[in-house]
Parts: C-alpha cells; structure tokens; sequence
C-alpha cells in the first residue's frame, strides 16, 4: 500500500545489520552455534572500528582487525579465520559485496590429542546415566558432541544396530555402527525419555524443534515420541527463536564440564575434551587394521587428508623407529 502525502504513520525501518546476518544465516541453513559466532565476530569488528558501518569499510579494516586479533589479542589462527569467515559471509550474503582479500592464518599442523583404550575405560567408568551413554556413543561411533546431542529417538535403529546422523558437519547424511555393549542401556534409557515425553505432554508442553519447516507441513509431529531428543535436558525452557518452552537437548557445555571432571578423576594428564573420543575412535580402528576410506566415511569427513592425521598418530617412536635407548 503507497504511503499518501498526508499519511503520518511512521515508515517501515529496515532490518538492523544483525538481524539481516541472521536472516542470511538461516537461508543458507548454518547451525546455532554458527550464528551466534558470526554475528559475534560482526559486532567486534564494527565496534572496533568505531561503529562505522562496514559499506563504509573494506579490505584494510578487515586487516586492521585481523591485526589487533593476531598481535594485540593473540588468538589462535583458527579463531583469526573463524572471524574472518564471519566478516567475509556479511559483505558476501547481506551486503553483496567481494573484497578482495584471501589471507587466511596458517594453523599449525598438530596432532589431535588421543586416549588410550585403557584411559578411554577409565574415563567412561566415571560417567553415569545419560552422560556414559554419550561418552560411550562419542567413542564407540565417532560422532561429534553437537551430532550425538541433536539425535531424534527416530535415528537410533536398534534392529540394523545403527546410528543414522543428520545432517552433520557440511549438511550431510551418514550411519555409523551402533556398540552392541550400550544397546540394552540405550533402549532402557530412552523408554524413561518416552516417560518423560508423555508427562511433558499432559502437563501441555512435550513439543520439540522440527528441522526445516516440517512442523508447517506436519502441526502434530513436534508432538511425536520418534521426534524427540534421545538426551534431552532435565528442564524445561524457552526456544531461543520462538519462545515456546519446550524440553531441549542437553547442553554441551554441561557435556564437556561433566567429562572434565571424568578426566581429572581418573587421573589423567592430557587435554582431553569430549571431541577427544572421536579422535580416539578412527585412531583405535586403524590400529584394528580397519582401511583410511571407511575411517572416512564412518567420521563424515569430506577430504580424505582430514582423516589421514590419524595414520600420524597412530605411528610408534616416530614412524615406528625403536629408539636405540631402548637397546642400552
């Protein structure tokens, strides 16, 4: 409808910059956690440049703040390019802009940190409940925490003894074998889940979070058993999007907390995190002779060098050298 001359109701406000980057996010069907890091990594850099708004910036602020991050902060090179990614996304998706800027920080070339099979068994013996069943599922698949925390009840196929992950890391499909030693547990587990799910639903919540814009094509499905987290929260609370309160899935930062305190029990010297476990996993199935290609295929990796690292870890005194100590 066209505004009149004598029309004084105040004119429709353009989206903010950051609502615009979110927008963009959501189209391109990036995760969360991506969102809140590149919006961020935006709102650093238009503050480090005075609240200028970034048309009015280019190639050499972009370095500037690149600058202050490496020398003044001192953050690592892959949270250097992960601000990078951020800022190139906002002038490529939201202002339709290329700069002309391919400086990316080296990484350095380390060795993910891996357990043993023993330290592996400690650390999961001091886990318990829902937090064991994850470890056991983060080791046993080699599944990411992100990926092993979002899975449906539907996903678990306890007749073929897998585990189907959606839409992982590069949005991409793909099963992996289900340990036969956490079966019984896991289905044990997931029939108080349903418990839980029936009292959430008499209580009037019992809904959850549909992938995509099923829940438009589907109104009753939120409502489904098989659609709900197999590791969901202890509590109820608010969509982050929506506001609907609802049961979400554990946190990963309860996660990582809980096996923190699992290392440090068990008395273990390595910076081990939860990530660790899939390390621990394609490491452990090249030592059982398993091939580089279905390593790959099982860890989701896109590029087999990605997988390869692990045949580096694998190697005893450096490159299987003895050590001429050893023979004194």
């Amino acid at each position: 409808m066209l505004r009149t001359l004598n029309d004084t109701s105040p004119a429709k406000q353009p989206p903010k910059l950051l609502d615009q980057v979110s927008a963009a996010i959501h189209t391109k069907h990036y995760s969360r956690r991506t969102e809140e890091a590149y919006k961020s990594w935006i709102r650093r850099f238009v503050l480090f440049h005075l609240k200028r708004h970034p048309r009015e910036m280019g190639a050499q602020e972009v370095n500037e703040f690149l600058s202050h991050l490496a020398v003044k902060e001192k953050v690592a090179a892959s949270t250097q390019n992960q601000a990078l990614s951020a800022i190139l996304f906002l002038y490529r998706e939201v202002l339709h802009q290329e700069l002309d800027f391919h400086v990316w920080a080296k990484k350095p070339e380390t060795l993910p940190v891996v357990l043993s099979r023993e330290e592996v068994k400690a650390v999961l013996s001091r886990l318990s409940g829902a937090y064991w069943l994850i470890g056991m599922l983060l080791y046993g698949c080699g599944l990411r925490l992100d990926e092993c925390l979002k899975l449906r009840v539907k996903d678990i196929d306890f007749e073929r003894n897998q585990i189907i992950v959606r839409r992982g890391k590069g949005a991409k499909d793909r099963h992996t074998p289900l340990p036969l030693n956490v079966k019984t547990a896991l289905q044990e587990h997931l029939q108080n889940v349903k418990k839980t799910h029936e009292q959430d639903l008499k209580a009037g919540f019992g809904v959850t979070d549909l992938p995509n814009a099923l829940e438009r094509k589907y109104p009753e499905a939120s409502r489904e058993f098989h659609w709900q987290y197999a590791f969901p929260s202890a509590a109820i609370s608010a969509n982050w999007e929506t506001g609907r309160k609802q049961r979400h899935h554990v946190s990963p930062s309860t996660m990582q907390r809980t096996f923190l305190d699992a290392v440090r029990k068990a008395g273990i010297n390595k910076h081990a995190h939860p990530h660790t476990l899939r390390h621990s996993f394609a490491t452990h199935l090249l030592e059982d002779g398993y091939d580089i290609r279905t390593i790959q295929e099982l860890l989701g990796h896109e590029d087999l060098n990605t997988t390869m690292i692990y045949t580096h870890v694998t190697n005893k005194g450096g490159l299987g050298v003895r050590s001429p100590a050893d023979r004194l």
